[in-house]
């Protein structure tokens, strides 16, 4: 887990070369999907929706999802789930837990079982908001979050 930071000077402009190739992994990458759809796991904190405005939540589980993206953007997974002819499908499943002992008891969890995720702590203050898992098959995700509720 790291604490947040500004990756943006890190980032790069770079045009990738034409594969003329991708497009049939492409399309392979995207049959078995379907079957075992890509899914990115965001988990907010339900006291925070309560007493936060519910931009400043919503934009938490952005940085999140943004900075697990980020923080694996070399993975199988994330690069297929990112990919141009991928992002009109991507997958997103947004849950909630009760507060702050829940979303650190979670996220350890996580890391315990090696599941890549963003614990998003919110700077200065220091305060763990939400966490966003890295892009998985959902058939390697979902058992961890069944008794986590949809967020409402």
């Amino acid at each position: 887990m790291e604490a947040s930071s500004n990756g943006a000077s890190d980032a790069k402009e770079t045009a990738a070369p034409a594969d003329p190739s991708s497009d049939s992994t492409n399309a392979a990458a995207s049959n078995s999907e379907s079957e075992d759809p890509l899914i990115q796991y965001v988990v907010l904190r339900r006291d925070l929706i309560d007493t936060w405005p519910l931009g400043s939540v919503v934009t938490q589980g952005c940085h999140a999802s943004v900075a697990a993206i980020w923080s694996f953007k070399d993975d199988p997974h994330t690069l297929n789930y990112c990919n141009p002819s991928n992002l009109h499908a991507m997958r997103k499943v947004t849950l909630e837990v009760k507060g702050e002992a829940q979303i650190v008891n979670l996220s350890e969890k996580l890391n315990s079982s090696g599941i890549d995720h963003k614990l998003w702590i919110e700077q200065p203050e220091n305060i763990p908001t939400c966490f966003a898992t890295k892009p998985y098959p959902k058939s390697i995700v979902s058992s961890f979050f069944k008794k986590v509720k949809l967020c409402k």
